[in-house]
């Protein structure tokens, strides 16, 4: 609005003095025009020409001052681009300040807010609540408008539990498996396969190897169900991402015992999570303090922790207890009589404190 009365005000201050000197005004103009498409020129050597919004502005205003049979020699452009150039400058912009929606009232977005949080499986804003009922007349959209800005998705989906609830409520019956890479010293890189309870963290690591070959994971499955025995009973799924190290026989040693396999979605590591989180304890506490000579030292560095891991490490999922422990040991109110014994694991790397007896 602005623009369009100032380049209107531009074209009559231009045009006052063509009517007293119409020849040297129109002589004028054109050096004018010269000189600014000198100028944008000068601007832009090293690239395409480009006109700024100021020297559209300035070839349409001057334009008034030049006949029309001149243009084409006068102006850098087509007349055509000046005549777009000049309706667009002229037109009026329409104010629809006056049209615009009135601002939604709060107690209004925290009624609506309130309905879909007691009520997940109405349609908020269509015909299953009544808004003239309750005193309120909300267009559909507004409604739409009030739950998007609030991060609520539409009834179907804001039904169900999320990825983090159904894990929490199925964490008994769920156990993950992800593969965790090492290097030795020499630089050889091994693999290991990690599996997780989720219900009491307890780690397994079946295995290492430098080729993990489809074959050699599925004998790495079969030996974790030989190893759970009847605590497989207890299982109902296995959430695995979707390495090519997996395979159909891979699943099928699970799907034996009744196990439904879940594969993470691509590009989502949050999926499995919990695995992600105990590969990166292992080598935080481990892998990145020990230097690996080859398969058969990892294989004992890695038991040796799952030893720990799994007996005397605490959590904070289990209220600080070990995967194994049921309860936590008896306080010891006299420090005198019951001293703390310290046990190293792995040349010290890792220590284990227990009462004196």
């Amino acid at each position: 609005m602005i623009v369009s009365l100032l380049y209107k005000v531009t074209r009559k201050v231009l045009s006052a003095p063509a009517v007293l000197l119409r020849g040297e005004a129109a002589k004028d103009a054109e050096l004018l025009v010269l000189r600014h498409e000198n100028a944008v020129l000068r601007r832009q050597l090293a690239g395409p020409v480009r006109y700024e919004p100021a020297d559209r502005f300035w070839f349409a205003a001057l334009s008034a001052l030049v006949d029309r049979c001149r243009w084409r020699k006068v102006f850098p452009v087509t007349p055509g681009t000046l005549l777009a150039w000049h309706r667009k400058l002229i037109a009026r912009k329409s104010d629809h300040t006056a049209h615009r929606r009135p601002p939604t009232r709060a107690a209004v977005k925290s009624l609506v807010l309130r309905l879909a949080r007691e009520n997940p499986r109405w349609v908020i804003g269509g015909s299953r609540v009544s808004w003239p009922r309750l005193g309120h007349h909300i267009a559909p959209s507004t409604v739409w408008q009030i739950l998007h800005d609030a991060g609520i998705d539409p009834a179907p989906r804001r039904n169900g539990p999320t990825w983090r609830q159904f894990l929490t409520a199925q964490a008994q019956g769920i156990i993950a498996a992800d593969f965790l890479h090492l290097d030795t010293a020499l630089g050889k890189r091994l693999y290991a396969v990690a599996f997780l309870e989720h219900d009491t963290r307890r780690l397994h690591i079946t295995g290492v190897t430098a080729h993990p070959t489809q074959v050699w994971t599925t004998q790495q499955a079969r030996n974790l169900t030989a190893d759970l025995g009847t605590r497989m009973e207890s299982l109902r799924f296995l959430l695995r991402d979707r390495d090519g190290k997996y395979n159909q026989t891979f699943d099928a040693v699970f799907q034996a015992d009744d196990l439904h396999v879940i594969n993470s979605a691509l590009q989502a590591p949050q999926m499995n999570a919990h695995c992600a989180q105990v590969i990166g304890t292992i080598r935080r506490e481990l892998l990145d303090h020990v230097l690996i000579t080859g398969e058969a030292h990892a294989r004992h560095v890695l038991e040796t922790y799952e030893h720990h891991y799994n007996r005397h490490r605490p959590h904070q999922a289990r209220q600080q207890l070990p995967p194994e422990a049921r309860q936590h040991p008896a306080a010891a109110h006299d420090l005198d009589t019951h001293r703390p014994l310290r046990t190293r694991i792995l040349g010290g790397r890792i220590n284990e404190y227990r009462n004196a007896a």
